[in-house]
């Protein structure tokens, strides 16, 4: 029996102890539960990352295209820009594996570099003062218009999408590169990444109608399986089809908490708001089983299907430093355009081992799967809005990333976001662990620890999430916190437990290990299992290593 759950809407558990925290050589209670209930369920996230944690990162060598046979000269002071998609041409002409192998030093970067096929590796000299760093001058606002943000630029527009601050003398429109946008930027040429305007919208290629299918199982039941076969990656999706807050699949996600449901969850009912990318690894007659498990339960009335999925795969970012000029922070959703890198459309990839300095964002994502972000440090003077931020993706896995600048939302899951994890991560400047609504559900923040100044009340709103008020709560149900260690810069002086908030409309979260080198106390609702707070623990002390090293054992 789970002790420490509690059913009111809102949970404070305080828990006084004269060290502040003791390490903890049980087993949490969640962990060794003996039943399966909405209180007690633990989602699998192991199988997030390249190739679901099963194999390493690859070090491709088969092929090298040296950017310096192309023209690319570092350190020169001239910009390299015609001349490095001269040398990523002719590294998408190649066959089979290939990696385009960047010299050491200053390379000038004004204009977007598209990675635009799969099996292929963008590799530096290194992220440190003698490897590789890509300066780019100059914010994408300057740059012609990208094809593929056409939608978004329309939307925002027609929207009157604005950012307004009275109080700061501002009301400028939100920029097309808030969240979007990168000057690395991979995509599968022509294919629509987000839906903003109906008007666009286009009928996909269904392979097959999905009846039946269990939360954290891999069985589905199909009908009308057309041309589907074992080894393809596809998406499945389901929707709400009643057009009112009134759904089956709204209490399945929010599992009928007492919370605010904003109306994109059934304004747009030919829209999925549950999706997952999946690999079909058996079929026999109806019976369909996927690689990763399903996050909720699937009913006829969803209307959940699989469709096609055109994405890249096998794709590297690797061994380099991104840079940006300083530049003075204008307003949030306005941002002129200074992000590294944007990832599409991606399968089984990786970037790792890069430094990305002053961006308006470090890391932006959309509609990826099963890709590892590993070895990351975002710097800088500049205010951002992200660092790596998890937008519309299933199963990344992002680990080992330091945040030394300051950014509005550090660590982020945001909309329809699935099964990712933030893993051994740590911030340094103004901690948020952001869950940005959306729909967003069954996300990770796992082994992390975070650096705060609380404020002179004796609190610090940690898990305060942001997102629009149409697509709130700030996430559904079994969103997970484990192993988070405060270091508090400042407050160790007050007698009581410091108070750690900021959410109050995240249903059944799971917290535990929530500690720091001065006491604590957890608020969190509703309906959180919360427990292990200002302990360690120790025999678990990632969630994501120890449910991958079970599965892998099996």
């Amino acid at each position: 029996m789970i002790g420490s759950i509690r059913k009111t809407s809102l949970i404070l558990l305080t828990v006084s102890m004269i060290s502040s925290y003791s390490i903890s050589q049980t087993l949490p209670d969640i962990i060794t539960s003996s039943t399966v209930t909405d209180e007690s369920y633990l989602p699998d996230f192991s199988y997030a990352g390249y190739r679901c944690g099963e194999v390493p990162i690859p070090m491709i060598s088969q092929t090298m295209i040296h950017a310096t046979d192309y023209g690319v000269i570092s350190d020169d002071g001239l910009d390299d820009s015609k001349n490095l998609m001269k040398a990523m041409a002719a590294a998408e002409a190649i066959t089979g594996p290939v990696v385009l192998q960047l010299p050491p030093g200053r390379i000038i970067l004004s204009d977007i570099l598209y990675i635009e096929r799969s099996h292929l590796v963008l590799r530096g000299s290194g992220s440190g003062d003698r490897g590789t760093e890509i300066y780019c001058p100059r914010p994408m606002m300057y740059m012609e218009d990208p094809e593929a943000l056409a939608e978004l630029r329309e939307y925002l527009v027609q929207l009157d999408k604005r950012q307004r601050e009275p109080q700061n003398n501002i009301d400028l429109p939100f920029s097309q590169y808030a969240w979007s946008g990168g000057m690395i930027w991979t995509q599968v040429p022509g294919e629509r990444v987000k839906s903003y305007l109906g008007k666009y919208d286009v009928e996909e290629i269904e392979v097959a109608r999905i009846t039946s299918g269990k939360k954290g199982q891999h069985m589905l039941k199909g009908v009308d399986i057309n041309g589907l076969k074992v080894g393809d990656v596809v998406q499945l999706q389901l929707f709400n089809t009643t057009g009112s807050v009134n759904s089956d699949l709204i209490d399945d996600l929010y599992k009928g908490a007492d919370v605010k449901i904003g109306s994109h969850h059934w304004n747009f009912p030919s829209l999925p708001i549950v999706r997952q990318e999946v690999e079909i690894t058996q079929i026999k007659g109806h019976d369909i089983t996927i690689k990763s498990p399903l996050t909720v339960s699937i009913t006829a009335a969803y209307n959940a299907k699989l469709v096609q999925w055109n994405h890249l795969e096998e794709v590297g970012i690797e061994h380099i430093r991104i840079s940006f000029p300083d530049a003075s922070y204008i307003a949030h959703h306005v941002e002129r355009g200074f992000n590294g890198l944007f990832l599409t459309r991606l399968h089984n990839s990786w970037v790792k081992d890069v430094v990305i300095h002053n961006a308006d964002s470090g890391i932006l994502t959309e509609e990826i799967a099963n890709v590892t972000i590993r070895d990351i440090k975002t710097t800088g003077s500049n205010k951002a809005h992200y660092t790596v931020a998890m937008a519309g993706v299933h199963n990344v896995l992002v680990e080992n990333l330091s945040v030394y600048n300051l950014a509005v939302h550090p660590l982020s899951f945001n909309t329809f976001s699935t099964k990712n994890v933030y893993r051994n991560c740590e911030v340094f400047v103004m901690p948020v662990l952001d869950q940005h609504s959306g729909a967003n559900h069954q996300n990770l923040f796992d082994q992390i620890t975070v650096h705060i100044d609380p404020s002179e009340d004796g609190s610090y709103p940690l898990f305060a999430g942001g997102g629009a008020g149409y697509w709130k709560p700030s996430h559904g149900a079994y969103s997970t916190f484990w192993n988070i260690q405060v270091r508090f810069m400042s407050g160790i002086d007050h007698k009581n437990p410091i108070l750690l908030n900021g959410m109050k409309d995240g249903p059944y979260a799971r917290l535990v290990g929530i500690s720091g080198n001065h006491p604590v106390e957890v608020q969190y609702g509703p309906s959180a299992h919360i427990e292990m707070v200002n302990q360690v623990p120790s025999t678990i002390p990632s969630l994501y290593q120890y449910q991958l090293d079970l599965r892998l054992k099996k």
